[in-house]
């Protein structure tokens, strides 16, 4: 009775939020000061307003170089050429740029708006996600421990199994980083050239972060060093880093052969001298890392833990509900949705057992399975690829925006899959020459069982990562930090609501077993709600957490392990789904109940998606706005 209280109370809570249109972001509580010196004009502080945007920009990318090869920026954007610069995570590295985008943050909250323009609302919203996203990137001002991450914020650990700059820039060289005439081919050796730079910067981080009692995992660190020892194995030759470059540099036709041949000699030799001792020499750290390492699971474990999930709370799961709410929350779901799949279970014949174990039996079924070899993957891709096609033709059905961006469906690298997710989305370029990558891991063929598959890719995909993020990185009008804006309850809120969409626009019709996936994905991300609590406020063991998403889930061992892991190694960011999602669906709600005939889904969805990605306090504010214009 009481956890259907807690419930009922956060539900209204959610809803209450989203239909107050005087909300304001809380995620930087600043307020802007009303004083305006007399020889300023709006105009001028407009502009100065503008500025300040683009220096957030710059003081961001010109620190995280790789970064900005994702997403195609040019120099200018960034300040400076950086396609041959590297990455510098040392400690006085890191605090400048956590200073600068803190101090750039203050500057904005202390300059005022144009008052006299006939888009002050516009304005207004940008500078509260400009003040909110230079808070997210300075990280939390207690903390010097971590890394800045473009995607995450603070990330706590800079080495661990999952992402960091160890994988990140491997990674994002491999597939992000242009090569399309000479010039970029010697960009790339440059960097490969300061890979010992890298590695000695990280290894200053981990070392100070260490020194103030701040260590990961034991579990965390044993997966970053499987990771560590499989990076060095290859022939220098066959390593991805001078397999892509040469794939790339073959493509370059003002080069002749012996010339790209000497390109690809050099990467081999710039990988082998530099690139691989220095990897030995941060795997040799991170062994000693692990005799330090931490046999607890939670953040609560490190000095002043419940500070930092809170923040993490705020930052990633954009809640103002505390540790325990959300715990409730989570429960209440978990029971709600099991309910809902034990109905189609019963239906389909399958009867005994918790609906966990019935989930378990159905994923050893070899019809709902693809064969673990070369065929199996290449047919799982191609199911994959056509999930994508049958979809995007029903897209006018239910969204009136369409991306002009590509994507392309990719497996993993067999040298990270083991760490990675079942899935991930990749922004594309801003030039559009490199696509939106929806990244999938086949390194078990049971984790990836039929009837989940097309909620996976609704997911990543389409309606979710990719038509979210395509879209938003087309509002050209937008500074730039607003276009790729990371806020995870959104981002992973709308892709959740999008795999609810699928099914409301028919995508499993007389499908009930791809029915029952997508409700095991909803599952799955209610018991994050109740693990991620579980290992940081509750002090779960790893064990515990295992156990309790095996049950209730049914997924395969292997991604339910390398889930709690992922959890763990990322403090609060699996709050954001279902937090997320609840807060769409009641802001969808709160339209239609206020608009009647006047609601239309397609507008919905681009209000939601068009205005960029932003705190969700925002986008009730937006949606409000909409329901007001509407009701002229």
């Amino acid at each position: 009775m009481k956890k259907t209280i807690i419930y009922s109370s956060i539900i209204s809570a959610l809803f209450l939020t989203a239909c107050n249109d005087n909300n304001h972001n809380e995620l930087v509580k600043q307020q802007t000061p009303p004083q305006l010196t007399k020889n300023i004009t709006s105009k001028t502080a407009q502009k100065s307003l503008t500025d300040l945007y683009k220096d957030a920009t710059k003081a961001l990318f010109s620190q995280r170089e790789l970064s900005a090869s994702v997403y195609g920026l040019s120099d200018a954007d960034v300040g400076m050429h950086y396609a041959d610069k590297m990455e510098d995570y040392s400690p006085t590295n890191e605090a400048k740029l956590r200073q600068s985008l803190a101090k750039i943050n203050k500057t904005i909250a202390n300059t005022p708006l144009d008052t006299s323009s006939a888009n002050t609302a516009n304005a207004k919203t940008t500078k509260e996600v400009m003040l909110s996203l230079t808070r997210y990137f300075a990280g939390d001002p207690d903390f010097s421990i971590g890394y800045i991450d473009p995607w995450m914020g603070l990330s706590p650990f800079i080495i661990n199994q999952i992402n960091g700059p160890l994988i990140g820039i491997v990674r994002n060289m491999q597939t992000d980083q242009k090569i399309v005439n000479e010039k970029d081919a010697q960009d790339y050796l440059a960097r490969l050239r300061q890979f010992d730079q890298l590695i000695d910067g990280i290894t200053a981080k981990v070392n100070s972060d260490a020194a103030q009692n701040w260590l990961p995992p034991k579990v965390i660190v044993k997966g970053a060093l499987r990771y560590l020892h499989g990076f060095t194995k290859p022939e220098p030759s066959k390593h991805a880093l001078v397999t892509s470059f040469a794939e790339r540099v073959n493509k370059i036709d003002e080069l002749s052969d012996d010339q790209k041949q000497q390109l690809i000699t050099q990467a081999t030799n710039e990988v082998a001298n530099v690139v691989y001792p220095a990897y030995k020499k941060i795997t040799q750290v991170t062994e000693q890392l692990l005799t330090k390492a931490r046999a607890e699971a939670g953040i609560w474990a490190q000095p002043n833990g419940d500070k930092y999930y809170q923040d993490a709370i705020h930052q990633l799961g954009d809640s103002d509900l505390s540790a325990e709410e959300i715990h409730q929350l989570g429960l209440s779901e978990v029971a709600r949705i099991n309910k809902q799949m034990d109905t189609i279970l019963k239906a389909q014949g399958y009867t005994k057992g918790s609906v966990g174990k019935r989930m378990v039996a159905l994923n050893e079924e070899p019809r709902f399975l693809y064969a673990d070899s070369d065929a199996g993957r290449a047919q799982l891709l191609k199911d994959v690829n056509g999930y994508i096609a049958e979809i995007t033709a029903k897209m006018p059905t239910a969204y009136k925006a369409t991306p002009k961006y590509k994507v392309e469906v990719r497996p993993y690298p067999v040298e990270i899959q083991d760490g990675a997710p079942g899935g991930e989305y990749n922004s594309p370029s801003i030039d559009g020459s490199k696509p939106g990558i929806y990244w999938i891991n086949l390194r078990d063929m049971k984790a990836n069982p039929k009837f989940g598959l097309k909620t996976l890719t609704y997911h990543e995909a389409i309606p979710g990562h990719h038509w979210q993020i395509a879209l938003n990185l087309e509002q050209t009008k937008m500074p730039f930090l607003r276009r790729i804006a990371p806020y995870n309850a959104y981002a992973e809120g709308w892709a959740l609501y999008s795999e609810r969409m699928a099914a409301e626009m028919g995508m499993y019709k007389d499908d009930p077993f791809g029915n029952l996936g997508r409700l095991q994905g909803e599952m799955f991300r209610a018991v994050r709600l109740v693990v991620d609590t579980g290992l940081h406020y509750k002090h779960w063991t790893r064990e515990q957490a295992i156990d309790y998403m095996a049950e209730q889930t049914g997924s395969a061992k292997s991604d339910v392990i390398a889930e709690i892991e992922r959890y763990m190694a990322w403090p609060g960011q699996a709050l954001g789904y279902k937090l997320g999602m609840l807060k769409i669906l009641s802001l969808r709600k709160h339209a239609k109940e206020a608009l009647g005939d006047k609601f239309n889904l397609g507008e919905f969805h681009d209000v939601v998606l068009l205005g960029g990605a932003v705190p969700m306090k925002v986008l009730a504010e937006n949606i409000n706005q909409w329901i007001a214009h509407k009701n002229k």
